[in-house]
Protein backbone atom coordinates (compact mmCIF):
# COMPACT_ATOMS: atom_id res chain seq x y z
CA UNK A 1 0.00 0.00 0.00
CA UNK A 2 1.11 3.65 -1.03
CA UNK A 3 1.77 5.79 1.96
CA UNK A 4 0.92 9.65 1.57
CA UNK A 5 3.52 12.40 2.06
CA UNK A 6 1.77 15.80 -0.09
CA UNK A 7 -0.74 18.21 1.18
CA UNK A 8 -2.83 19.14 -1.28
CA UNK A 9 -5.99 21.45 -1.92
CA UNK A 10 -9.32 20.83 -3.94
CA UNK A 11 -12.42 23.00 -3.27
CA UNK A 12 -11.18 24.02 0.34
CA UNK A 13 -10.57 20.50 0.94
CA UNK A 14 -7.05 19.14 2.01
CA UNK A 15 -5.90 16.40 0.08
CA UNK A 16 -2.65 13.75 0.12
CA UNK A 17 -1.16 12.12 -3.06
CA UNK A 18 1.04 8.83 -3.04
CA UNK A 19 4.55 9.04 -2.70
CA UNK A 20 5.13 7.12 -5.99
CA UNK A 21 3.70 10.27 -8.23
CA UNK A 22 5.44 12.45 -10.21
CA UNK A 23 5.24 15.43 -12.57
CA UNK A 24 6.76 15.15 -16.09
CA UNK A 25 8.22 18.61 -16.50
CA UNK A 26 7.93 18.89 -20.22
CA UNK A 27 4.06 19.20 -19.27
CA UNK A 28 3.95 21.82 -17.24
CA UNK A 29 5.15 25.93 -17.03
CA UNK A 30 5.66 28.62 -14.56
CA UNK A 31 4.87 32.21 -15.04
CA UNK A 32 3.50 35.37 -13.68
CA UNK A 33 -0.09 35.85 -13.52
CA UNK A 34 -2.41 38.44 -12.97
CA UNK A 35 -3.11 38.39 -8.90
CA UNK A 36 -7.08 39.72 -9.42
CA UNK A 37 -7.93 37.95 -12.60
CA UNK A 38 -6.44 34.59 -12.12
CA UNK A 39 -4.54 33.77 -8.41
CA UNK A 40 -7.26 34.83 -6.14
CA UNK A 41 -9.74 33.11 -7.76
CA UNK A 42 -7.98 29.84 -7.86
CA UNK A 43 -6.38 30.84 -4.16
CA UNK A 44 -10.41 31.22 -2.83
CA UNK A 45 -11.62 28.57 -4.52
CA UNK A 46 -9.12 26.07 -3.14
CA UNK A 47 -6.95 27.20 -0.02
CA UNK A 48 -8.66 26.06 3.29
CA UNK A 49 -8.59 29.75 4.09
CA UNK A 50 -10.35 31.49 1.25
CA UNK A 51 -8.45 34.32 1.39
CA UNK A 52 -5.89 36.61 -0.41
CA UNK A 53 -3.22 38.03 1.43
CA UNK A 54 -1.57 41.40 0.08
CA UNK A 55 0.45 40.22 -2.93
CA UNK A 56 3.49 41.51 -4.14
CA UNK A 57 4.09 38.84 -7.04
CA UNK A 58 1.44 35.97 -8.27
CA UNK A 59 3.11 33.18 -9.83
CA UNK A 60 1.36 30.28 -11.92
CA UNK A 61 1.97 26.75 -12.81
CA UNK A 62 -0.05 25.65 -16.12
CA UNK A 63 -0.28 22.17 -17.22
CA UNK A 64 -1.00 20.93 -21.44
CA UNK A 65 -4.51 20.53 -20.96
CA UNK A 66 -6.65 19.50 -23.98
CA UNK A 67 -6.95 20.93 -27.42
CA UNK A 68 -3.24 22.18 -26.14
CA UNK A 69 -4.26 25.31 -24.23
CA UNK A 70 -2.61 25.55 -21.42
CA UNK A 71 -4.19 25.33 -17.23
CA UNK A 72 -3.60 26.60 -14.11
CA UNK A 73 -3.31 24.04 -12.20
CA UNK A 74 -0.96 25.70 -8.97
CA UNK A 75 -0.03 29.10 -7.57
CA UNK A 76 2.29 30.70 -5.44
CA UNK A 77 2.15 34.16 -4.10
CA UNK A 78 4.39 36.47 -2.43
CA UNK A 79 3.05 38.53 -0.14
CA UNK A 80 3.31 41.37 1.70
CA UNK A 81 4.86 40.04 5.52
CA UNK A 82 2.49 39.79 8.33
CA UNK A 83 4.40 42.55 9.87
CA UNK A 84 7.48 44.70 9.34
CA UNK A 85 8.99 43.74 12.52
CA UNK A 86 8.85 39.63 11.13
CA UNK A 87 11.73 40.94 8.63
CA UNK A 88 14.71 41.60 10.98
CA UNK A 89 13.59 38.79 13.35
CA UNK A 90 13.13 36.53 10.55
CA UNK A 91 15.26 37.36 8.09
CA UNK A 92 17.99 39.86 9.92
CA UNK A 93 17.08 42.00 7.07
CA UNK A 94 17.02 45.87 8.47
CA UNK A 95 14.45 46.99 5.52
CA UNK A 96 10.48 45.56 5.55
CA UNK A 97 10.75 46.14 1.88
CA UNK A 98 13.45 43.16 0.98
CA UNK A 99 11.78 40.53 2.47
CA UNK A 100 8.43 38.43 1.42
CA UNK A 101 6.38 35.94 2.34
CA UNK A 102 5.26 32.76 0.70
CA UNK A 103 1.66 33.81 1.78
CA UNK A 104 -0.19 31.21 -0.57
CA UNK A 105 0.49 27.74 -2.46
CA UNK A 106 -1.83 25.85 -3.92
CA UNK A 107 -1.25 22.73 -6.06
CA UNK A 108 -4.30 20.64 -7.59
CA UNK A 109 -4.39 17.03 -6.50
CA UNK A 110 -3.74 15.81 -9.77
CA UNK A 111 -0.17 16.68 -10.59
CA UNK A 112 2.76 14.96 -9.06
CA UNK A 113 4.19 14.04 -5.51
CA UNK A 114 6.85 16.97 -6.48
CA UNK A 115 5.09 19.99 -8.27
CA UNK A 116 5.48 22.34 -5.28
CA UNK A 117 9.78 21.71 -5.47
CA UNK A 118 9.18 22.75 -9.55
CA UNK A 119 7.07 25.24 -9.08
CA UNK A 120 8.68 27.01 -5.92
CA UNK A 121 12.24 26.58 -7.43
CA UNK A 122 11.13 28.28 -10.39
CA UNK A 123 9.13 30.58 -8.74
CA UNK A 124 11.79 32.00 -6.82
CA UNK A 125 14.04 32.71 -9.59
CA UNK A 126 10.92 34.75 -11.40
CA UNK A 127 10.51 36.71 -8.40
CA UNK A 128 14.29 37.70 -8.29
CA UNK A 129 13.86 38.96 -11.85
CA UNK A 130 10.70 41.00 -11.20
CA UNK A 131 11.70 42.36 -7.56
CA UNK A 132 15.30 42.52 -7.55
CA UNK A 133 14.58 44.51 -4.69
CA UNK A 134 13.38 41.12 -2.55
CA UNK A 135 16.33 39.44 -0.98
CA UNK A 136 14.58 36.25 1.14
CA UNK A 137 11.37 34.99 1.51
CA UNK A 138 10.30 34.03 4.12
CA UNK A 139 7.42 31.04 5.19
CA UNK A 140 5.14 29.90 7.99
CA UNK A 141 3.90 26.46 8.36
CA UNK A 142 1.21 26.60 10.43
CA UNK A 143 0.76 22.99 12.95
CA UNK A 144 -2.44 23.36 14.89
CA UNK A 145 -4.69 20.94 13.11
CA UNK A 146 -8.72 22.27 12.47
CA UNK A 147 -11.94 20.53 12.57
CA UNK A 148 -15.21 22.23 11.00
CA UNK A 149 -18.59 21.98 12.65
CA UNK A 150 -19.45 18.17 11.12
CA UNK A 151 -15.90 16.81 12.78
CA UNK A 152 -13.91 16.88 9.51
CA UNK A 153 -10.48 17.60 9.59
CA UNK A 154 -10.38 20.69 6.53
CA UNK A 155 -6.24 21.21 8.11
CA UNK A 156 -4.59 18.95 9.68
CA UNK A 157 -1.95 21.02 10.84
CA UNK A 158 2.04 20.72 9.04
CA UNK A 159 5.74 21.31 10.45
CA UNK A 160 6.82 22.49 7.06
CA UNK A 161 8.44 19.14 5.32
CA UNK A 162 8.39 21.25 1.78
CA UNK A 163 10.45 23.75 3.11
CA UNK A 164 13.13 21.65 5.20
CA UNK A 165 13.70 19.65 1.75
CA UNK A 166 14.24 22.47 -0.36
CA UNK A 167 17.11 23.75 1.90
CA UNK A 168 15.43 26.53 3.59
CA UNK A 169 16.55 27.81 7.53
CA UNK A 170 14.17 27.17 10.35
CA UNK A 171 14.45 29.90 12.39
CA UNK A 172 11.62 28.96 15.13
CA UNK A 173 8.20 29.94 15.93
CA UNK A 174 6.04 33.43 15.64
CA UNK A 175 4.71 34.62 18.58
CA UNK A 176 2.41 32.62 20.10
CA UNK A 177 -1.53 34.03 19.71
CA UNK A 178 -5.15 33.71 20.74
CA UNK A 179 -6.96 33.24 17.33
CA UNK A 180 -10.71 34.11 17.10
CA UNK A 181 -12.47 30.86 15.82
CA UNK A 182 -15.69 30.52 13.82
CA UNK A 183 -17.94 28.09 14.11
CA UNK A 184 -17.20 26.16 10.77
CA UNK A 185 -13.73 25.92 12.76
CA UNK A 186 -11.77 28.50 10.95
CA UNK A 187 -9.72 31.42 12.06
CA UNK A 188 -10.43 34.93 11.33
CA UNK A 189 -7.11 36.50 10.42
CA UNK A 190 -5.52 39.10 12.81
CA UNK A 191 -6.08 41.44 10.49
CA UNK A 192 -9.30 41.48 9.78
CA UNK A 193 -9.88 41.25 13.68
CA UNK A 194 -7.33 44.98 13.39
CA UNK A 195 -9.65 46.16 10.70
CA UNK A 196 -12.93 45.95 12.59
CA UNK A 197 -11.82 46.97 16.02
CA UNK A 198 -9.74 50.31 14.79
CA UNK A 199 -12.13 51.45 11.87
CA UNK A 200 -9.37 50.57 9.32
CA UNK A 201 -9.47 50.42 5.71
CA UNK A 202 -11.29 47.37 4.78
CA UNK A 203 -13.02 46.63 7.77
CA UNK A 204 -16.08 46.41 5.36
CA UNK A 205 -14.88 43.34 3.28
CA UNK A 206 -14.06 41.90 7.25
CA UNK A 207 -17.18 42.71 8.26
CA UNK A 208 -19.06 41.37 5.47
CA UNK A 209 -16.97 37.72 5.69
CA UNK A 210 -18.45 37.43 9.36
CA UNK A 211 -21.61 38.19 8.37
CA UNK A 212 -21.71 35.61 5.40
CA UNK A 213 -20.37 33.06 8.17
CA UNK A 214 -23.43 33.29 10.12
CA UNK A 215 -22.82 36.25 12.28
CA UNK A 216 -25.71 38.82 13.16
CA UNK A 217 -25.15 42.41 11.07
CA UNK A 218 -23.94 44.90 13.28
CA UNK A 219 -26.90 47.53 14.92
CA UNK A 220 -26.81 50.88 12.98
CA UNK A 221 -24.62 52.56 14.62
CA UNK A 222 -23.12 50.17 17.00
CA UNK A 223 -19.52 50.20 17.89
CA UNK A 224 -17.71 47.69 16.03
CA UNK A 225 -15.21 46.75 18.55
CA UNK A 226 -18.47 45.99 21.27
CA UNK A 227 -19.88 44.07 17.91
CA UNK A 228 -17.30 41.61 18.45
CA UNK A 229 -17.53 40.90 22.01
CA UNK A 230 -21.05 40.30 21.69
CA UNK A 231 -20.57 38.14 19.31
CA UNK A 232 -17.97 36.29 21.58
CA UNK A 233 -20.21 36.39 24.38
CA UNK A 234 -22.81 35.20 22.26
CA UNK A 235 -20.67 32.10 21.41
CA UNK A 236 -20.91 32.59 17.59
CA UNK A 237 -16.89 33.46 18.05
CA UNK A 238 -14.90 31.44 20.45
CA UNK A 239 -10.95 31.93 21.55
CA UNK A 240 -8.36 29.07 21.26
CA UNK A 241 -4.41 29.81 21.73
CA UNK A 242 -2.10 28.98 19.05
CA UNK A 243 1.50 28.49 19.67
CA UNK A 244 2.94 30.06 17.07
CA UNK A 245 3.69 28.95 13.47
CA UNK A 246 6.59 27.57 12.85
CA UNK A 247 9.03 29.85 10.49
CA UNK A 248 11.52 29.10 7.65
CA UNK A 249 13.60 31.25 5.29
CA UNK A 250 15.00 31.10 2.19
CA UNK A 251 17.63 33.47 1.32
CA UNK A 252 17.99 34.43 -2.14
CA UNK A 253 21.43 36.24 -2.82
CA UNK A 254 24.60 36.65 -0.96
CA UNK A 255 23.77 39.27 0.59
CA UNK A 256 20.81 38.04 2.06
CA UNK A 257 22.69 34.40 3.50
CA UNK A 258 25.03 36.62 5.37
CA UNK A 259 22.19 38.83 6.83
CA UNK A 260 20.74 35.74 8.08
CA UNK A 261 23.93 34.94 10.19
CA UNK A 262 21.74 37.31 12.51
CA UNK A 263 19.05 34.69 13.37
CA UNK A 264 18.91 31.45 14.36
CA UNK A 265 19.74 28.39 12.57
CA UNK A 266 17.62 25.31 13.97
CA UNK A 267 16.42 21.70 13.92
CA UNK A 268 14.09 21.13 11.71
CA UNK A 269 10.62 19.95 13.79
CA UNK A 270 9.29 16.60 13.69
CA UNK A 271 6.09 16.09 12.66
CA UNK A 272 3.73 13.90 15.11
CA UNK A 273 1.85 11.36 13.53
CA UNK A 274 -0.25 10.32 16.30
CA UNK A 275 -1.37 13.84 17.16
CA UNK A 276 -5.17 13.89 16.73
CA UNK A 277 -6.05 17.33 18.04
CA UNK A 278 -4.01 21.05 18.76
CA UNK A 279 -0.31 21.21 17.97
CA UNK A 280 0.53 18.19 15.47
CA UNK A 281 4.92 19.12 16.09
CA UNK A 282 6.05 16.41 18.19
CA UNK A 283 7.79 17.24 21.42
CA UNK A 284 11.48 18.11 21.12
CA UNK A 285 12.65 14.95 23.29
CA UNK A 286 10.69 12.93 21.39
CA UNK A 287 11.82 14.57 18.17
CA UNK A 288 15.37 13.86 19.35
CA UNK A 289 14.90 10.11 19.37
CA UNK A 290 12.41 9.79 16.32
Amino acid sequence: MLTTRTQRWRDRRCRWIPNASEIDPARLSVDVIDTRLHAAPFVKAHHYAASMPVARLSIGLFANGKGGRSELVGVCVFSHPVNNASVPKTAGLSDPRTACDLGRLVIDQAQGGNAESFLVSRAFRILRREKPEILSVISYADPVRRVDEGGHVFLPGHVGGLYAVMGSRYVGRSSPRTDLILPNGRPISSRAVSKIRNAECGQRYAMDDLVRAGARPPGFGEDRAAWLTDLERTGFLRRQRHPGCHAYLFPLTRAAKLAARKVPDLAYPVLDRRALEGDVTLPPLFAEAA
